[in-house]
C-alpha cells in the first residue's frame, strides 16, 4: 500500500464479506490502525484509499515523518 504512504500494509479477511484493514507498524511503540473497512465490490473505494492517506499524513506530521 505504497500509494497510501511508506510502511502501510493491509490485512485481508476473506468470510461471508471481505474486509480490509489498512496499518503502519513501523514504530516501536505501536502498531496504528489507518483504516478497516468492509469490501463490497471489486475494487477499493477512493474514499477508503483517501482516508487512510489522510490519517497516513497526519500521523507522520506529528511524528515529523517523511
Amino acid at each position: 500500500m505504497s500509494a497510501i504512504g511508506s510502511g502501510v500494509k493491509e490485512i485481508r479477511i476473506h468470510e461471508e464479506n471481505e474486509y480490509r484493514v489498512l496499518y503502519i507498524a513501523k514504530f516501536a511503540e505501536a502498531v496504528y490502525v489507518l483504516h478497516a473497512f468492509t469490501k463490497k465490490t471489486q475494487q477499493t473505494r477512493k474514499e477508503d484509499l483517501e482516508l487512510a492517506a489522510q490519517r497516513y499524513r497526519q500521523l507522520a506530521s506529528q511524528r515529523d515523518v517523511k
